[in-house]
């Protein structure tokens, strides 16, 4: 007897799931392009803003509105619509249905990943853009929001891989197709950028504020 779904577990429960239209290169195509073309706005925007602002605090502003914009509106999608996710085929829809070959929870309503993308979504997209401004205008608060929002992706994504992997060793419930390009790609590679790229901004936090507290108790 043929699965229902291509989801793994083979019995998770994906309710009234429909095959994607769009095939994975379309949507990997207009999903970088979406982020491309915000991304040169904003640089722009930016660039006559703040002309003088240094490449690293550019990079920075690039990096909080990407990550605003993935948390607030693609994973905001995914909490909004998350009891109907198996037959959805608007654009985030499928490519939620796509991921979803490399975890299974987010067609099936699990309690967790739906608890912290809500989190995610509610808390760091919002502060994840105002961190964009506080950098464009050089704000003090600028690197404490940093580390905080910083802390909260990293703090995230470990629950994610964390809880995962548990119910992978502890109960033999896998929730991944077994072909690697989806473990390695979706699962693993994809979700690390927000370990690695915001452990680096918390060093450089960190960093920055050691040295101002130096330079303040010498004066």
């Amino acid at each position: 007897m043929e699965p229902a779904h291509p989801y793994y577990p083979l019995d998770a429960k994906v309710v009234g799931y429909l095959a994607n239209d769009w095939d994975v290169p379309t949507l990997v195509c207009a999903f970088l392009g979406g982020w491309g073309a915000l991304l040169l706005l904003t640089l722009a925007v930016v660039s006559v803003a703040r002309p003088s602002l240094k490449m690293g605090d550019k990079v920075a502003i690039l990096w909080f509105v990407l990550s605003g914009s993935i948390h607030f509106f693609f994973e905001g999608y995914f909490v909004y619509n998350h009891t109907r996710m198996a037959p959805a085929q608007d654009f985030f829809g499928q490519l939620w249905k796509e991921y979803s070959l490399s975890d299974s929870r987010y067609l099936t309503s699990d309690p967790f990943v739906l608890c912290m993308e809500t989190i995610t979504a509610v808390c760091w997209g919002p502060l994840c853009f105002l961190l964009a401004y506080l950098i464009t205008v050089d704000h003090p608060l600028r690197h404490s929001f940093q580390v905080i929002v910083s802390l909260g992706q990293i703090y995230g994504d470990i629950l994610y891989y964390a809880t995962s992997m548990f119910d992978h060793y502890f109960h033999q419930i896998s929730y991944c197709r077994p072909e690697g390009y989806y473990f390695w790609f979706y699962y693993f590679t994809m979700n690390a950028i927000w370990i690695v790229v915001p452990a680096c901004i918390i060093t450089k936090s960190i960093q920055y504020m050691k040295a101002a507290t130096i330079n303040r108790k010498a004066q």
